[in-house]
């Protein structure tokens, strides 16, 4: 995909497509109307003839409008008062989704800017690039009958932008084209059945990403070497499955990078979660193949910094395995040593995820890290409080924890601190070990984050818990691409590429 910005008109463009924007009562944004006067009034005709509404969101495609031979989505951008970046989105993403319902190769957006304040020309330039990917994404099915054509699109340039912010913009699109590329790796990772997308898959899609890109190193931990290193907690979850677990380390080094403490991301890579001896209700069981998203998320951050390579260093661990029900499964009231040597009983085999977590955080701390940050589908109660909206953040350092909030507002991908605080690590006291590996259903998705915060003493330490973000079940199940955008905006500016 080839991505540009336009500063002039749009009259100067060679392309196949114009997207233009009209509001509700039928006034024709900046660029609409200018788009209007080219075809000789064609687009007002259509709106006063009651054929095109304005409603956000809402399109019309011309194959030829008036003495314009190019074709034209109209969009609706909503009414003028409200109008806003989230309109301005969604108008972009309605009309490229229109646009590659064609077969046109190149298009055109001039869709009415919302102010600057709230879309600078960098982020202007990063989120068309976000959209592009998103509206034109198709998942990786394996169906042998005949499919929807692809997107033909290839060309996207974008506008109005101040001469004077064009150098922001491009870089804001260059930055998003990779975080794109990068979002597409984790949706289709998290897309793959289990039965494809297994612990060595994701080993293997890990050596090739590292085979491509020279600033990528790439270090795979078998069942010995996973012993050797005394991972008592992620052996006890993978023990009941046929399939072997992999430990995988990639380790990127940017061009001019500093000679600084790196940031580790831990991502949970279960790429399948029965429940274990605590079996899952049957219904919905398909959707534990996506209890790997962390795992991708991980990669996809890795394929990003290597795509963008920015000046920063970068390690990625990804703790993979299956949570199966065999005669060799752990059980509940099993007990167990973590890498750190704390001891765990674990009272429930689908708390499976801060177990492997626990020992992937303790392997961290090889690397003395200026940040680690952990990305999970961990718990049902993180649904429950926050729904699909925003993931859950929580830590031990509150400007970690802030960055990756804000990072997350800058680029419509939010996330919301949940309290962190002592009292919730008393719900996990038991009289047998350490801790146990839940602590009731009260703050579930907290009592969660405070087992972890057991691992992470010492550390700059954030968990994003992606369990509500991450995919969405039911007819239109699929990886949603969370927490990406938030996660490279986040790498962008820590290495201070923004």
């Amino acid at each position: 995909m080839q991505f540009d910005v336009w500063s002039k008109t749009f009259s100067d463009l060679s392309v196949d497509c114009i997207a233009a924007g009209v509001f509700e009562d039928g006034k024709l944004g900046t660029e609409a109307a200018a788009l209007d006067r080219a075809t000789g009034g064609h687009i007002k005709g259509i709106i006063e003839r009651g054929d095109f509404s304005g409603r956000s969101g809402e399109t019309l495609l011309l194959s030829q409008a008036g003495r314009l031979s190019t074709r034209v989505v109209l969009v609706g951008l909503g009414t003028e008062s409200s109008y806003n970046r989230k309109g301005w989105r969604r108008a972009c993403a309605a009309a490229l989704a229109a646009a590659g319902r064609t077969r046109v190769k190149s298009v055109a957006l001039a869709i009415e800017r919302p102010p600057a304040k709230q879309l600078d020309d960098y982020y202007f330039g990063r989120c068309v690039a976000d959209i592009t990917g998103q509206a034109l994404y198709r998942t990786n099915d394996l169906k042998t009958g005949k499919k929807p054509p692809v997107p033909l699109i290839e060309r996207v340039i974008a506008g109005p932008v101040r001469a004077s912010g064009v150098a922001h913009a491009r870089r804001g699109l260059e930055h998003g084209a990779a975080a794109a590329a990068a979002t597409a790796v984790q949706r289709d990772l998290g897309n793959l059945p289990a039965n494809v997308c297994t612990p060595s898959y994701l080993a293997e899609v890990a050596r090739g990403l590292a085979k491509r890109n020279a600033s990528v190193k790439v270090k795979v931990l078998d069942l010995p070497a996973i012993k050797r290193e005394k991972m008592g907690c992620f052996l006890a979850v993978s023990q009941g499955s046929a399939q072997p677990p992999r430990f995988i380390v990639l380790d990127y080094h940017g061009p001019r990078a500093p000679r600084t403490a790196p940031i580790v991301l831990v991502g949970k890579g279960i790429t399948f979660d029965t429940g274990g001896i605590s079996l899952k209700d049957p219904g919905g069981m398909d959707e534990m193949k996506y209890d790997m998203m962390g795992a991708a998320s991980v990669i996809g951050a890795i394929s990003f910094l290597a795509a963008a390579r920015l000046p920063i260093r970068v390690v990625g661990l990804v703790a993979a395995c299956e949570n199966m029900p065999d005669g060799l499964a752990v059980k509940p009231g099993d007990i167990v040593t973590s890498a750190s040597g704390q001891t765990v009983e674990i009272l429930n085999t689908d708390a499976e995820g801060r177990l492997i977590l626990s020992d992937a955080l303790h392997y961290a701390r090889r690397f003395d890290p200026a940040a680690v940050i952990d990305m999970a589908t961990l718990t049902g109660a993180c649904v429950i409080a926050l729904g699909a909206h925003h993931s859950g953040v929580m830590g031990n350092d509150e400007a970690l924890v802030a960055e990756l909030v804000s990072a997350g507002v800058r680029v419509d991908d939010r996330a919301w601190q949940l309290p962190l605080t002592e009292e919730y690590a008393e719900q996990l006291k038991t009289n047998f070990a350490d801790m146990a590996n839940i602590g009731g259903r009260e703050g579930g998705a907290i009592t969660a984050g405070a087992f972890l915060g057991k691992f992470t003493q010492g550390l700059k330490w954030a968990h994003m818990d992606i369990a509500g973000t991450a995919y969405q079940g039911g007819a239109h199940k699929g990886a949603t691409g969370r927490p990406m955008a938030l996660l490279t905006d986040f790498l962008v500016k820590r290495a201070g590429a923004g």
